[in-house]
Protein backbone atom coordinates (compact mmCIF):
# COMPACT_ATOMS: atom_id res chain seq x y z
CA UNK A 1 0.00 0.00 0.00
CA UNK A 2 2.97 2.69 0.89
CA UNK A 3 4.67 1.83 -3.04
CA UNK A 4 1.36 1.99 -4.23
CA UNK A 5 0.30 5.74 -2.67
CA UNK A 6 3.95 6.51 -3.28
CA UNK A 7 3.57 5.72 -7.11
CA UNK A 8 0.31 7.50 -6.95
CA UNK A 9 1.50 10.51 -5.45
CA UNK A 10 4.34 10.83 -7.91
CA UNK A 11 2.73 10.46 -10.65
CA UNK A 12 0.05 13.21 -9.69
CA UNK A 13 2.93 15.32 -8.96
CA UNK A 14 4.01 14.93 -12.17
CA UNK A 15 0.58 15.72 -14.07
CA UNK A 16 0.04 18.59 -12.09
CA UNK A 17 3.77 19.80 -12.94
CA UNK A 18 2.61 19.68 -16.64
CA UNK A 19 -0.29 22.38 -15.45
CA UNK A 20 1.44 24.53 -12.97
CA UNK A 21 0.75 27.93 -15.05
CA UNK A 22 -2.95 27.14 -14.50
CA UNK A 23 -2.18 26.01 -10.86
CA UNK A 24 -0.83 29.55 -10.59
CA UNK A 25 -3.81 31.29 -11.76
CA UNK A 26 -5.92 29.27 -9.49
CA UNK A 27 -3.66 30.42 -6.41
CA UNK A 28 -4.25 33.57 -7.93
CA UNK A 29 -7.94 33.43 -7.69
CA UNK A 30 -8.15 32.40 -4.37
CA UNK A 31 -7.05 36.16 -3.23
CA UNK A 32 -10.73 36.79 -1.93
CA UNK A 33 -9.48 37.29 1.66
CA UNK A 34 -7.02 39.83 0.85
CA UNK A 35 -9.80 41.68 -0.59
CA UNK A 36 -11.80 41.07 2.62
CA UNK A 37 -9.32 42.21 4.56
CA UNK A 38 -8.91 46.18 2.69
CA UNK A 39 -12.91 46.26 3.15
CA UNK A 40 -12.72 45.16 7.03
CA UNK A 41 -9.80 47.69 7.71
CA UNK A 42 -12.18 50.49 6.43
CA UNK A 43 -15.09 49.40 8.33
CA UNK A 44 -16.32 51.14 11.47
CA UNK A 45 -17.71 47.92 12.54
CA UNK A 46 -14.17 46.44 12.52
CA UNK A 47 -12.96 47.10 15.65
CA UNK A 48 -16.15 45.81 17.18
CA UNK A 49 -14.86 41.78 16.35
CA UNK A 50 -12.24 42.58 18.84
CA UNK A 51 -9.25 42.74 16.16
CA UNK A 52 -6.99 45.57 15.39
CA UNK A 53 -5.29 46.04 12.35
CA UNK A 54 -2.22 43.29 12.97
CA UNK A 55 -5.11 41.01 14.12
CA UNK A 56 -6.81 41.33 11.20
CA UNK A 57 -4.01 41.11 8.89
CA UNK A 58 -3.09 37.70 10.06
CA UNK A 59 -6.76 36.12 10.57
CA UNK A 60 -7.06 36.95 6.41
CA UNK A 61 -3.85 35.68 5.64
CA UNK A 62 -4.15 32.64 7.75
CA UNK A 63 -8.01 32.55 5.64
CA UNK A 64 -5.76 32.28 2.53
CA UNK A 65 -3.58 29.83 3.81
CA UNK A 66 -5.92 27.28 5.00
CA UNK A 67 -8.08 28.51 1.57
CA UNK A 68 -5.10 27.51 -0.65
CA UNK A 69 -4.56 24.33 1.09
CA UNK A 70 -8.16 23.06 1.33
CA UNK A 71 -9.68 23.49 -1.19
CA UNK A 72 -11.56 20.54 -3.27
CA UNK A 73 -12.82 19.94 -6.50
CA UNK A 74 -13.29 16.88 -6.26
CA UNK A 75 -16.81 16.31 -7.65
CA UNK A 76 -16.17 18.34 -10.77
CA UNK A 77 -13.56 15.83 -11.98
CA UNK A 78 -15.31 13.50 -10.84
CA UNK A 79 -18.53 14.33 -12.96
CA UNK A 80 -16.35 14.97 -15.84
CA UNK A 81 -14.62 11.35 -15.56
CA UNK A 82 -18.40 9.68 -15.48
CA UNK A 83 -19.62 11.31 -18.10
CA UNK A 84 -16.87 10.59 -20.51
CA UNK A 85 -16.69 6.83 -19.37
CA UNK A 86 -13.22 7.31 -17.87
CA UNK A 87 -14.44 5.90 -14.55
CA UNK A 88 -15.09 2.84 -16.21
CA UNK A 89 -11.64 1.58 -15.98
CA UNK A 90 -11.43 3.00 -12.36
CA UNK A 91 -13.75 0.62 -11.28
CA UNK A 92 -12.13 -2.39 -12.69
CA UNK A 93 -8.87 -1.68 -10.65
CA UNK A 94 -8.17 -2.68 -6.78
CA UNK A 95 -8.00 0.72 -6.09
CA UNK A 96 -10.79 3.21 -4.53
CA UNK A 97 -11.25 5.90 -7.45
CA UNK A 98 -11.32 8.09 -4.73
CA UNK A 99 -8.19 7.68 -3.66
CA UNK A 100 -7.21 8.58 -7.11
CA UNK A 101 -8.54 11.88 -6.56
CA UNK A 102 -7.22 12.54 -2.82
CA UNK A 103 -3.97 12.09 -4.73
CA UNK A 104 -4.90 14.51 -7.38
CA UNK A 105 -5.54 17.00 -4.57
CA UNK A 106 -2.45 16.58 -2.74
CA UNK A 107 0.32 16.72 -5.51
CA UNK A 108 -2.11 19.99 -6.48
CA UNK A 109 -1.38 21.41 -3.10
CA UNK A 110 2.28 20.66 -3.44
CA UNK A 111 2.03 22.42 -6.82
CA UNK A 112 0.83 25.23 -5.45
CA UNK A 113 2.60 25.44 -2.53
CA UNK A 114 5.91 27.96 -3.85
CA UNK A 115 3.10 30.13 -5.36
CA UNK A 116 0.93 30.25 -2.40
CA UNK A 117 4.70 31.25 -0.42
CA UNK A 118 5.20 33.96 -3.23
CA UNK A 119 2.46 35.73 -2.36
CA UNK A 120 2.73 35.68 1.36
CA UNK A 121 5.92 37.06 0.79
CA UNK A 122 4.54 40.14 -1.33
CA UNK A 123 1.82 40.77 1.49
CA UNK A 124 4.73 40.47 4.16
CA UNK A 125 6.55 42.70 1.75
CA UNK A 126 3.97 45.79 1.75
CA UNK A 127 2.89 44.87 5.47
CA UNK A 128 6.00 44.36 7.48
CA UNK A 129 4.10 44.92 10.80
CA UNK A 130 1.79 42.21 10.22
CA UNK A 131 4.90 39.47 10.12
CA UNK A 132 4.34 36.81 12.98
CA UNK A 133 5.68 33.27 13.31
CA UNK A 134 3.10 30.58 15.09
CA UNK A 135 4.47 29.22 17.80
CA UNK A 136 5.22 25.47 16.95
CA UNK A 137 2.11 24.06 18.81
CA UNK A 138 -0.01 26.64 17.20
CA UNK A 139 1.55 25.88 13.48
CA UNK A 140 1.13 22.23 14.11
CA UNK A 141 -2.67 21.93 15.26
CA UNK A 142 -3.38 24.69 12.48
CA UNK A 143 -1.82 22.37 9.89
CA UNK A 144 -3.80 19.50 11.94
CA UNK A 145 -6.75 21.39 11.64
CA UNK A 146 -5.88 22.22 7.88
CA UNK A 147 -5.88 19.02 7.05
CA UNK A 148 -9.02 17.96 9.01
CA UNK A 149 -10.50 20.83 7.32
CA UNK A 150 -9.82 18.88 3.88
CA UNK A 151 -10.94 15.93 4.98
CA UNK A 152 -14.04 17.41 5.98
CA UNK A 153 -14.53 19.62 2.32
CA UNK A 154 -13.60 16.52 0.23
CA UNK A 155 -16.09 14.07 2.12
CA UNK A 156 -18.74 16.60 1.67
CA UNK A 157 -17.86 16.96 -2.26
CA UNK A 158 -17.73 13.11 -2.37
CA UNK A 159 -21.23 13.02 -0.92
CA UNK A 160 -22.03 15.17 -3.71
CA UNK A 161 -20.31 13.25 -6.77
CA UNK A 162 -21.57 10.15 -5.88
CA UNK A 163 -24.87 11.51 -7.27
CA UNK A 164 -23.35 11.53 -10.59
CA UNK A 165 -24.25 8.03 -10.49
CA UNK A 166 -27.84 8.90 -10.31
CA UNK A 167 -27.72 12.91 -12.21
CA UNK A 168 -25.07 14.09 -14.82
CA UNK A 169 -24.99 17.44 -13.05
CA UNK A 170 -24.63 16.62 -9.53
CA UNK A 171 -22.14 20.03 -9.55
CA UNK A 172 -24.79 22.17 -9.78
CA UNK A 173 -25.37 20.98 -6.14
CA UNK A 174 -22.29 21.64 -4.83
CA UNK A 175 -22.51 25.00 -6.47
CA UNK A 176 -25.86 25.55 -3.87
CA UNK A 177 -23.59 24.54 -1.13
CA UNK A 178 -20.84 27.30 -1.82
CA UNK A 179 -23.53 30.37 -1.19
CA UNK A 180 -23.48 29.08 3.04
CA UNK A 181 -20.17 28.34 2.56
CA UNK A 182 -18.78 32.20 1.77
CA UNK A 183 -20.82 33.00 4.29
CA UNK A 184 -19.69 30.84 7.28
CA UNK A 185 -16.93 29.35 6.63
CA UNK A 186 -15.15 32.66 7.72
CA UNK A 187 -13.53 33.47 4.73
CA UNK A 188 -15.24 36.60 4.05
CA UNK A 189 -15.65 37.45 7.75
CA UNK A 190 -14.82 36.18 10.93
CA UNK A 191 -17.82 34.29 12.41
CA UNK A 192 -17.51 36.92 15.60
CA UNK A 193 -18.63 39.38 12.94
CA UNK A 194 -22.12 37.68 13.03
CA UNK A 195 -24.86 38.03 15.38
CA UNK A 196 -24.85 35.65 18.18
CA UNK A 197 -27.95 33.60 16.91
CA UNK A 198 -26.39 33.15 13.29
CA UNK A 199 -22.90 32.13 14.94
CA UNK A 200 -24.39 29.88 17.16
CA UNK A 201 -26.72 28.41 14.32
CA UNK A 202 -23.39 27.97 12.01
CA UNK A 203 -21.58 25.61 14.99
CA UNK A 204 -24.22 22.83 14.09
CA UNK A 205 -22.79 22.81 10.31
CA UNK A 206 -19.20 21.75 8.89
CA UNK A 207 -18.44 24.98 7.57
CA UNK A 208 -17.07 27.33 10.85
CA UNK A 209 -14.40 24.32 10.88
CA UNK A 210 -13.57 24.74 6.93
CA UNK A 211 -11.71 27.95 7.57
CA UNK A 212 -12.47 30.30 10.30
CA UNK A 213 -11.32 27.46 13.12
CA UNK A 214 -8.24 27.05 11.34
CA UNK A 215 -7.29 30.23 10.56
CA UNK A 216 -7.85 31.66 14.22
CA UNK A 217 -5.59 28.73 15.37
CA UNK A 218 -3.07 29.64 12.24
CA UNK A 219 -3.05 33.37 13.68
CA UNK A 220 -2.85 33.12 17.76
CA UNK A 221 -5.97 34.51 17.79
CA UNK A 222 -8.01 32.86 21.10
CA UNK A 223 -9.99 29.39 20.01
CA UNK A 224 -10.43 26.34 21.76
CA UNK A 225 -8.29 24.20 19.98
CA UNK A 226 -9.82 20.90 21.68
CA UNK A 227 -13.28 21.40 20.85
CA UNK A 228 -12.82 22.62 17.32
CA UNK A 229 -10.60 19.34 16.62
CA UNK A 230 -13.22 17.08 18.30
CA UNK A 231 -15.84 19.02 15.89
CA UNK A 232 -14.06 18.18 13.11
CA UNK A 233 -13.40 14.67 13.73
CA UNK A 234 -17.57 14.23 14.71
CA UNK A 235 -17.86 15.92 11.10
CA UNK A 236 -15.42 13.10 9.44
CA UNK A 237 -17.14 10.55 11.35
CA UNK A 238 -20.43 11.71 10.01
CA UNK A 239 -19.66 12.00 6.51
CA UNK A 240 -17.43 8.93 5.86
CA UNK A 241 -19.62 5.86 6.28
CA UNK A 242 -22.52 8.19 4.19
CA UNK A 243 -19.99 9.05 1.43
CA UNK A 244 -19.18 5.22 1.45
CA UNK A 245 -22.76 4.39 1.68
CA UNK A 246 -23.59 6.36 -1.14
CA UNK A 247 -20.90 4.93 -3.10
CA UNK A 248 -21.69 1.95 -2.76
CA UNK A 249 -25.34 1.90 -4.46
CA UNK A 250 -24.54 4.26 -6.92
CA UNK A 251 -21.40 1.85 -8.35
CA UNK A 252 -24.66 -0.82 -8.29
CA UNK A 253 -26.10 0.72 -10.49
CA UNK A 254 -23.60 2.49 -13.09
CA UNK A 255 -23.56 2.14 -16.57
CA UNK A 256 -20.88 3.31 -18.52
CA UNK A 257 -21.59 6.72 -20.19
CA UNK A 258 -19.82 8.43 -23.32
CA UNK A 259 -17.40 7.03 -25.64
Amino acid sequence: MVRVARALLVSQVALMGEYRAEIALWALSGLLPFIMLALWRQAPAGAALGLGPEGLDRYFLSAFLVRQFSVVWVVFAFEEDALLGRLSPYLLQPLHPLWRYVAAHLAEQLTRLPFAAAIVALFFAFNPGAFWWPSPGRLLLAWLATLLAFAIGFLLQSLIAALCFWSEKASALERLLFVPFLFLSGLLAPLAAFPPGVRAAAQWTPFPWLINFPARLLAGLPVDAAAGLGAQLAWIALLLPAALLLWRAGVRRYTAMGA
